[in-house]
């Protein structure tokens, strides 16, 4: 008997929906779908959850010094004249960053593999390129999802029934984060 339901399709294109679906439910939050493939998509969703909640502490804090170019009002760098050549002229910066300690690092790494970065779009520019930025879940994860839940112990997931579809029957529910 296999681990897991094979959903009628070839393993590249099972793995794609998965990994697809997945993503898309850790960064809206819920998804509708059929009842197999919302099964499927919880085993993984609550394991990649479970995994952020143990490592979401597990970093440390440290302060760097970087080079970032002066600019002026409108947004183009300043350059200025040295030996008769135009050269940008530098600032140093100091951020704190946070650096992931060995097994957070073994976690994002693992949850960069399959998970999808999303791409979202503005909604004055549908449609368009321009505006959009990728999100990467991993992160999300982290940062927002994993202190949601850091008193929680599973159960991460909720699936509704909402009926059969109107074109085969098939059975329809909405899986949610809790």
């Amino acid at each position: 008997m296999a681990g897991y339901r094979k959903l009628g399709r070839t393993a590249s294109q099972r793995k794609a929906l998965l990994r697809n679906q997945v993503s898309n439910l850790l960064y809206h939050g819920k998804i509708r779908t059929t009842d197999t493939k919302a099964k499927e998509i919880r085993r993984i969703a609550e394991s990649f959850i479970a995994l952020a909640v143990k490592e979401r502490d597990n970093y440390d804090t440290v302060t760097v010094t970087s080079k970032v170019a002066r600019k002026d009002m409108n947004g183009s760098r300043v350059k200025e004249e040295v030996d008769g050549k135009k050269v940008t002229v530098f600032d140093n910066v100091e951020k704190e960053i946070k650096k992931d300690k060995p097994s957070r690092l073994a976690a994002r790494r693992k949850m960069n593999a399959f998970l999808y970065d999303v791409t979202e779009v503005p909604t004055e520019a549908s449609g368009k390129k321009k505006g959009t930025k990728k999100i990467n879940i991993a992160d999300k994860l982290f940062n927002d999802i994993a202190p949601k839940y850091a008193n929680r112990n599973g159960g991460y997931t909720r699936i509704v029934k909402i009926g059969p579809r109107k074109g085969d029957a098939a059975m329809e529910v909405l899986i949610e984060l809790v």
